[in-house]
């Protein structure tokens, strides 16, 4: 407790008087007595309590702010100090200088707050006093968490579905929702056979979940409720919400069939196609001509399609002979050319006759920029496939390709996912009925990492982070340079957390 000094003049001499109580020397003041005497007499933090009690949720690590708010806060910050000074009682009475957080242990369940208070005492004198108020952290469970924690308890649930063989676009699409956390505010997330499900306490949020897939994959979405009660004399009702996204079931480099009238509307594209990409739009182009063409969702649906092959029904081939197409005149259409691709002549063998047989099998491809003799190649032999399709039954027999060349191979796969010095997050959530550890999953999840080492603009919208054992760039491997890697700039670095020796919780950066 001290008064606050009175400004004087350097010039001018300060002039002393005794205490009214004690006698001592101290300078003029309105109360004529010193800071000892005037702290037996008044204390302006009489009223003010100096120990309290804080509720914390454990499960979603948020604090109470009376009466029923509950706010997201870490320790020692601004979020924490306002509801440490909201708790405190009296604190409108007096004027509040400063306040701060004392240093306590993490573990010890207590938050003490330094206060410095000001207030007008006798005859106009101002009396500054600082303190320290305790507060003890009790354990208390969040109402959110109350009803998370019952059983099957939601409000909202929307259901991401995508009846495909291969779950490329959904490894695409958990990235995206991790990147821009669109997942944050859901209560709970299960991973089933062929998608996500993603439950909400409240209708909106879900609302916005939705409105989040449709703007970054091509999909539709289809709403229920479900009457759970109804008040009759205050006519209230209470509904559960299901909204079912249904993502377009073609994936990357899958082969599809087009039917004519939709081929036409494109810009007279072939009726065989390659799915290039699958972001917010659907990417074609024809592997004849070299035309692309972008299939946006609305689409789709108005004429939907199925794939004649994916990417397990693919065979490899080995590129005999490669000869470039310089000459664009064929393609009379009016959709866009593909500026990243090559059109050639390819002359492909089957590996498992190579050396045996030896019948090449001649067509035209897309992959005249990445081809050349003795590589190997992922196609679909058309001539010894079983396709069950209604536009594929109407193709004349001279029009369709012996076999359409989809992706260039590079190397063994195994020895691609050794090398690979950066990883990717998942989403944490309760699995039911699915196949995550077998070894479909595990392959598919390769491949789509290969698409991602492969495409530069594809794993644009995807956090990459470095691996644990990533090397720096003076270090890194240079051999086999015909493999496509991810360049060191474009990862990021990953934050650990990790116990100290205190048993507390520190921050490690891996480097």
């Amino acid at each position: 407790m001290e008064y606050m000094p009175v400004r004087q003049s350097d010039s001018q001499p300060i002039a002393t008087i005794v205490c009214c109580q004690c006698a001592k020397p101290i300078e003029p003041n309105a109360a004529n007595m010193c800071v000892a005497c005037l702290r037996e007499q008044i204390d302006i933090s009489e009223g003010i309590p100096k120990q309290g009690t804080l509720y914390f949720c454990r499960n979603c690590e948020r604090y109470l702010q009376p009466p029923a708010t509950w706010t997201k806060a870490s320790l020692e910050s601004r979020e924490l100090l306002s509801v440490c000074l909201k708790k405190i009682k009296g604190l409108n009475k007096v004027r509040l200088i400063d306040a701060g957080f004392v240093w306590t242990e993490p573990h010890s369940k207590r938050i003490k707050v330094k206060l410095t208070i000001q207030q007008e005492v006798m005859n106009g004198a101002v009396l500054q006093q600082t303190f320290v108020v305790e507060f003890t952290v009790c354990g208390q469970m969040c109402d959110d968490c109350h009803r998370v924690e019952a059983k099957d308890y939601w409000r909202a649930c929307v259901q991401v579905r995508q009846k495909t063989s291969h779950k490329k676009t959904l490894f695409y699409l958990e990235q995206l929702i991790l990147k821009h956390r669109a997942h944050a505010s859901a209560s709970s997330i299960k991973q089933v056979h062929e998608g996500l499900d993603f439950y909400y306490q409240h209708q909106q949020e879900a609302k916005k979940m939705v409105e989040f897939l449709q703007a970054v994959v091509p999909s539709r979405c289809n709403n229920a409720k479900e009457l759970i009660s109804h008040d009759q004399r205050s006519n209230i009702y209470n509904y559960k919400y299901t909204s079912l996204v249904e993502i377009v079931p073609i994936c990357k480099d899958n082969i599809v069939c087009l039917a004519p009238k939709l081929a036409q509307q494109l810009g007279n594209l072939g009726q065989f196609c390659v799915v290039t990409r699958v972001t917010q739009i659907v990417q074609l182009i024809d592997p004849s001509t070299c035309a692309t063409a972008e299939l946006r969702a609305e689409v789709f649906w108005r004429s939907p399609f199925k794939s004649l092959c994916g990417p397990r029904q693919l065979t490899p081939f080995i590129v005999m002979q490669v000869e470039l197409i310089t000459d664009r005149k064929h393609c009379p259409g009016l959709a866009a050319e593909s500026q990243r691709h090559q059109l050639a002549d390819v002359w492909v063998v089957r590996e498992s006759e190579f050396g045996k047989n030896e019948e090449q099998l001649h067509c035209r491809s897309h992959l005249g920029h990445l081809l050349n003799p003795f590589d190997y190649v992922l196609g679909f032999d058309m001539r010894n496939a079983n396709i069950n399709d209604a536009n594929f039954d109407n193709v004349k027999t001279d029009k369709i390709p012996d076999v359409i060349l989809v992706k260039k191979m590079y190397g063994d796969s195994g020895k691609r996912a050794s090398k690979r010095k950066w990883t990717l997050k998942h989403l944490e959530g309760e699995v039911e009925g699915t196949d995550d550890g077998s070894e479909t999953h595990a392959r598919d999840y390769n491949d789509f990492l290969e698409d991602l080492e492969e495409d530069p603009a594809y794993r644009q919208n995807v956090n990459i982070y470095k691996g644990k054992d990533s090397l720096p760039v003076e270090r890194e491997d240079t051999d086999d340079e015909e493999y496509p890697r991810v360049s060191l700039a474009e990862m990021l670095e990953d934050l650990h957390i990790a116990e100290d020796a205190t048993g507390g919780e520190g921050a490690e950066m891996i480097e």
